[in-house]
């Protein structure tokens, strides 16, 4: 087994001991992102939708970074500190995604890194 470490400066840099993302074969596992500027390593300012936009942002430039797009996202895990979001989430996604949809799961958790009120982590599979 092979692994490549997929790193792009569009998308935050590693806040602990990981990696953006690492490919394996034609599968490509997206560490989770929060809604940081990659700039200033900051959480956006804006509130819920901000956040759910600037993840889905981070996730775009690491699939592209491994050679994909969000097209080729077939888990999608969603993580809120507050539920009653979720709402929100669908309709940013909807500008995002098309069908055919990923699988899906979002769970609600008390706290994520940085105060965030959002994270995301996915699956990619490449042609």
């Amino acid at each position: 087994m092979v692994k490549t470490i997929i790193q792009t400066d569009k998308a935050p840099a590693a806040i602990g001991t990981y990696s953006q993302a690492v490919k394996v074969d034609n599968t490509v596992y997206i560490s989770g992102q929060i809604p940081l500027d990659p700039a200033t390593m900051e959480i956006v300012s804006g509130g819920i939708e901000a956040q759910i936009t600037r993840v889905f942002d981070n996730l775009t430039a690491v699939s592209e970074a491994a050679g994909g797009n969000l097209k080729d996202v077939v888990k999608l895990n969603i993580f809120l500190t507050d539920l009653s979001n979720f709402p929100i989430v669908n309709e940013t996604m909807a500008k995002y995604f098309s069908e055919p949809y990923p699988a899906r799961a979002a769970i609600e958790v008390s706290a994520l890194p940085k105060g965030s009120e959002v994270e995301m982590d996915a699956i990619l599979a490449l042609d």
